[in-house]
């Protein structure tokens, strides 16, 4: 066995166990799949995922990942990020974090900062909506394209 950050081992197992309390069976295909959101440093795209796997599972298409994915962030384990462009990015939640996105080259980074729960108590005190989740988006230019511009 692979020597492994412990704290990415631990998040795998969190996942896993997330998952068996949900009932959701997981298929050598599901663990590789959300084993490599885990260790994702960045916010990989369906496509990205199945490149990565197709090695190991040759018959796995890309409907099986999106389905995965799918499943994934309807027990909430994964968050799908739209920001404007085709594809979907996917990140699996962890703790509190927001993005910060470069406006030049569109790369995401995690910021981690507790996130403001107070603004959900207090939309829902202030209109009566039940809140399910906010998101608030950073947005500047990365080191490397201040660099070059």
């Amino acid at each position: 066995m692979a020597m492994h950050d412990h704290h990415e081992h631990n998040e795998l197992q969190d996942a896993v166990e997330r998952l068996k309390q949900s009932g959701v069976r997981i298929t050598p295909q599901r663990f590789a799949v959300l084993e490599f959101l885990v260790n994702a440093k960045s916010h990989p795209t369906a496509d990205e995922i199945y490149k990565a796997l197709e090695g190991k599972f040759p018959n796995m298409s890309v409907a099986t990942v999106y389905n995965n994915l799918r499943v994934f962030r309807e027990i909430g384990l994964v968050k799908e990020l739209t920001y404007g462009d085709a594809s979907s990015r996917f990140d699996y939640t962890t703790s509190k974090h927001y993005h910060v996105i470069c406006e030049s080259c569109g790369k995401i980074v995690d910021f981690h900062y507790p996130t403001l729960d107070e603004v959900e108590s207090l939309a829902e005190k202030v209109t009566g909506f039940s809140i399910s989740h906010h998101r608030m988006e950073i947005y500047g230019t990365c080191p490397g394209c201040k660099v070059t511009h």
